[in-house]
C-alpha cells in the first residue's frame, strides 16, 4: 500500500529527499534546511523534523514486506541514545553476517527491557538457533525467561569477540545520530531512530527487490516504499 501525501505542502520527492538526507547522512536539521535553501526550496527546519517523525514508521512497514530473512545465529548487544541530557538505551541485533534483525529504544538497560526487545524480534523473525550476548546478566537472563516461558530452546554464548560484529554495527547508526546533539523528545528518538535503521538496512542490501530493482542505489530503493 503506498504512503499517502495528500494535504501535504511540498511534492513528495521534496519530503522524501529532505527525510532520506536526515536518516542516511550525518546532518542537523538545519543542515537539511540549507541543503534544501541551496536548491530553491525555502522550508524551516521543524519542518523536516514532522517529516521524519511522522514518515520514519510508514517507510518501515513497508521495508519489512521487502526485508530479506535473516540467518538464524543472532548478536544481541546494547548503545547508549541521549534525550534531554539523558541516557536511553537501544537494543539491537545482527545476525552472523551482520544484517540487522531488529532494535528497540528503551528508557531502562535491565531484564524486562531485553525481553521486550527478543520477543519483538522473534516476533518478526522466528525463534533462532544462537543468541551470542556479552557479559550482560539482563540479557541471558531475558534469554533463558523467553525459552522457559515459551518452550524454545535458544542457545546462549557469552562470548565478548564474537560479539564485535554488533558492536561495530553500533557505530553506523551513532555516526548518524551524534550531529544531532541529542533528541528533544523519547517518542521523536523512537520514530527518528526506525528511519535511521531503516537506512541502514537498505544499505546492507537487506530489501528484497523486484527484477526492475537490480541496479538500483540505496536512494532509490528508499524512495520505492513510498510507491
Amino acid at each position: 500500500m503506498a504512503i499517502s501525501f495528500k494535504g501535504a505542502h511540498f511534492p513528495q520527492d521534496i519530503i522524501l529527499m529532505g527525510v532520506r538526507w536526515y536518516l542516511a547522512y550525518p546532518l542537523s536539521y538545519r543542515h537539511v534546511e540549507e541543503l534544501m535553501e541551496e536548491r530553491g526550496v525555502p522550508l524551516d527546519h521543524a519542518t523536516i523534523q514532522r517529516w521524519v517523525v511522522k514518515d520514519s514508521p510508514l517507510l518501515e512497514d513497508a521495508f519489512h514486506r521487502r526485508k530479506r530473512p535473516v540467518w538464524v545465529s543472532w548478536r544481541m548487544d546494547e548503545t547508549y541514545i541521549k534525550i534531554k541530557g539523558q541516557w536511553y538505551y537501544l537494543y539491537r541485533a545482527v545476525d552472523k553476517h551482520g544484517q540487522t534483525i531488529d532494535f528497540l529504544l528503551t528508557k531502562h538497560r535491565n531484564e524486562r527491557a531485553a525481553k521486550r526487545f527478543l520477543t519483538k524480534a522473534i516476533r518478526r523473525h522466528g525463534v533462532p538457533e544462537t543468541i551470542t550476548i556479552d557479559g550482560s546478566a539482563a540479557n541471558k537472563a531475558a534469554i533463558e525467561g523467553y525459552n522457559e516461558e515459551h518452550g524454545t530452546t535458544i542457545s546462549i554464548r557469552q562470548v565478548k569477540y564474537l560479539n564485535n560484529i554488533v558492536e561495530q554495527d553500533h557505530r553506523a547508526v551513532k555516526r548518524v545520530t551524534r550531529p544531532m546533539l541529542g533528541f528533544k523528545s523519547f517518542h521523536a528518538a523512537r520514530r527518528t531512530l526506525i528511519g535511521i535503521e531503516l537506512m541502514h538496512m537498505i544499505k546492507k542490501k537487506q530489501m528484497r527487490g523486484e527484477t526492475e530493482d537490480e541496479g538500483r542505489t540505496a536512494a532509490e530503493l528508499f524512495y520505492s516504499l513510498a510507491a
